[in-house]
C-alpha cells in the first residue's frame, strides 16, 4: 500500500490552509513538509496498525497483520477457513494456513473481549517466536494455544455436584 498519496494530500491541504495566512505562513508551511512526512507516515501506520488489530479480533480465529515491506504497509491476512481471503486487491498476501484450531476457539463469533496478559520475558519471546513459525499474529497464536490447553483434559475428574449446588473442588470420602 502506497501512503505517498496520502502524505502528499496532507502537505497540499497544508499548503492550502497556509495560503490563506499570508507569505510568512506559506513559508513556514513548506519548511514544515519534510518532517510532516516521516510524522505522517508514522501516524497512518499507528492506524493501519490499530484498523487491523480490530479486524482481527473480529476474524478470531484468523487474523490481519500489517507488515512493513520496503518501507511501505502490506495486509497479511489469515482468514478462518469459513472465510477464505480476498484476492482482488493487490497488496493482500495471504500467509500459508496453519493448522485449524480447535472448535472452542471460535466461540460466540460476536463476542471478544479485550484482556492484559503480563507475560515474563522469555515467555513473550517463545510466543513471538511461535506466532511467526505459524505466520499468524501474537494475538491469534495465544487465542489458539488457550482454546487448545482447555479443549485438552486435565486428568483429573469433573466435580460431582447435586443440583443446585456450587462446583467444588473438596473430595470427601474414606480411603482404604
Amino acid at each position: 500500500m502506497d501512503l505517498t498519496r496520502y502524505v502528499d494530500e496532507l502537505q497540499r491541504q497544508l499548503s492550502t490552509a497556509a495560503a490563506a495566512g499570508g507569505d510568512e505562513a506559506h513559508e513556514l508551511a513548506g519548511r514544515l513538509t519534510a518532517p510532516l512526512d516521516a510524522a505522517a507516515r508514522l501516524v497512518l501506520l499507528e492506524a493501519l496498525s490499530a484498523a487491523a488489530g480490530e479486524i482481527s479480533a473480529e476474524l478470531a480465529p484468523g487474523s490481519v497483520d500489517v507488515r512493513l515491506r520496503g518501507g511501505e504497509p502490506e495486509f497479511v491476512v489469515d482468514a478462518p477457513a469459513a472465510a477464505p481471503a480476498p484476492t482482488s486487491a493487490p497488496t493482500v498476501t495471504s500467509a500459508p494456513t496453519p493448522p485449524a484450531a480447535p472448535a472452542s476457539a471460535d466461540g460466540d463469533a460476536g463476542a471478544t473481549t479485550r484482556t492484559t496478559l503480563r507475560l515474563p520475558d522469555h515467555l513473550k519471546t517463545q510466543a513471538e517466536a511461535a506466532a511467526a513459525r505459524e505466520g499468524v499474529s501474537v494475538n491469534t497464536w495465544l487465542v489458539r494455544a488457550v482454546a487448545a490447553a482447555l479443549d485438552q483434559p486435565t486428568g483429573r475428574p469433573e466435580p460431582q455436584t447435586g443440583p443446585g449446588q456450587p462446583p467444588t473442588n473438596r473430595l470427601t470420602g474414606w480411603v482404604r
